[in-house]
């Protein structure tokens, strides 16, 4: 779940205009919101008369609260893109009048992508109560109904709040401060829940707009609930999201090994260089141990507790030599991007001849004596997070840092736009000498 952004960071983006959550000056004022609600799209900037006021806006990310002038602003939304920035919404002129809190979400696939604009009056919320605008965001879900009732409440004898399809809206809707349970249905069918969200609190004097996007965190539900504040935004899941988990065996001197979760074998014989698939797993923490193939007393990892999160999937690699075996824990970012692929590169190599090391990304058959790297002093666990690249061939090269010298590659890879890979860089297996590279697609189970 995202944590609500600060306001101060908000602030700092919009250079516009002060930022001042009071809103004392109502005079000539409008308060404006963003959501990012398009589920391949890349990062965005959005610019306002022509000023970057949100840089790197990812998907389901939603900003707090801006405050300015009332009177007519250029809106342009650029993706960002591995060739350059291109303008994927506007720019469109639009009228913003006082005394109102607007809404600008990017909705649609990113072929498709378009600006959904939704307005109210910028009232105070009554004493007591919560308020909800509810945006349905989500191209390809049907129309809906919506149930926001006491957790429990039986479907059948309760009354949607509304149904609605794609771009509409319901509300603006005031309910007593309380817990709820927030269930959406096929439209006339209460039995046919599609998304829920588990008990919500929803506090005096909460406003929210509320956007139902398309769910890109696993599980069968096909939305989740993106809330945006005065403060931010929060992202709410179904409440059978599960995690994934995926299990690397890099210890090259640690013989097979049998992975114990929760006490019971997870994994048996699991040899050097071996990586699962993603395991869709229910968000709880698990107790973790890596021993020594049908051999538990010899313990090589744990046990160890793991807080594994709904909607987040892990990478747990098993590095190091077997005197100071550890593991390394990345979290993964499955979602595709149509504009372009997403490739990075763990360093799991602990031999101390690849202790840093420089990744070159070229044209195939390129020679790296003419480039320069596109990573520089990599160090042994480092994670070099997802980098966005065109679609095409490449070959990676892995070098001792600061030489030309190739401990890796060059290894040739093809990637299509909406692909994402992670490469681990690893040790020669027992008896060899060249250093390796595993290719991994990252997909959600």
């Amino acid at each position: 779940m995202k944590t609500l952004k600060s306001i101060a960071l908000v602030c700092g983006l919009f250079a516009l205009a002060a930022c001042d959550s009071s809103n004392n000056n109502r005079d000539r004022s409008f308060n404006l919101q963003v959501l990012h609600g398009s589920p391949d799209a890349p990062a965005v900037n959005v610019l306002v008369d022509g000023d970057a006021v949100l840089t790197d806006f990812d998907y389901k990310d939603g900003s707090g609260w801006v405050v300015l002038d009332e009177g007519t602003y250029e809106i342009r939304v650029d993706g960002i893109l591995p060739g350059g920035n291109a303008t994927v919404i506007g720019p469109v002129d639009l009228a913003f009048d006082r005394d109102m809190t607007y809404t600008i979400a990017a909705v649609n696939d990113v072929a498709n992508i378009e600006p959904v604009v939704i307005a109210q009056p910028d009232e105070d919320v009554s004493a007591g109560a919560a308020r909800l605008f509810v945006l349905h965001a989500a191209a390809a879900a049907p129309t809906v109904d919506v149930f926001v009732t006491a957790p429990g409440a039986d479907l059948a004898a309760s009354a949607p709040v509304g149904t609605f399809a794609f771009k509409e809206t319901i509300g603006p809707a005031e309910v007593p401060a309380g817990d709820y349970q927030i269930r959406v249905t096929a439209a006339g069918n209460p039995a046919a829940v599609v998304f829920d969200s588990g008990t919500v609190p929803l506090s005096d004097g909460d406003d929210l707009v509320v956007a139902a996007v398309p769910n890109t965190s696993g599980g069968a539900a096909p939305i989740s609930l993106v809330g945006l504040a005065e403060a931010g935004s929060v992202e709410l899941l179904d409440v059978d999201t599960p995690t994934a988990l995926r299990v690397g065996h890099l210890s090259a001197d640690t013989g097979l090994v049998d992975v114990l979760v929760n006490g019971a074998e997870y994994l048996a014989d699991v040899p050097f260089t071996a990586v699962t698939g993603f395991d869709a797993l229910p968000a709880d923490t698990y107790n973790v141990q890596v021993t020594a193939a049908n051999n538990p007393g010899v313990v090589a990892i744990g046990p160890v507790d793991l807080e594994l999160a709904a909607g987040t999937w892990y990478s747990v690699l098993a590095v190091g030599n077997f005197a100071t075996i550890e593991a390394l824990i990345a979290t993964d970012d499955a979602r595709p991007v149509a504009t372009n692929a997403k490739v990075r590169i763990i360093h799991a190599a602990a031999n101390p001849a690849a202790a840093s090391v420089d990744i070159y990304v070229t044209a195939v058959g390129a020679d790296i004596n003419n480039e320069e790297p596109a990573l520089s002093g990599v160090a042994f666990k480092d994670n070099t997070g997802y980098l966005d690249l065109p679609a095409g061939d490449y070959d990676v090269t892995v070098t001792i840092a600061g030489t030309k010298t190739a401990a890796i590659g060059p290894a040739t890879i093809s990637i299509a736009d909406g692909d994402v890979f992670s490469a681990i860089a690893r040790d020669p297996v027992p008896g060899e000498t060249e250093f390796g590279l595993i290719l991994l697609a990252d997909e959600l189970p």
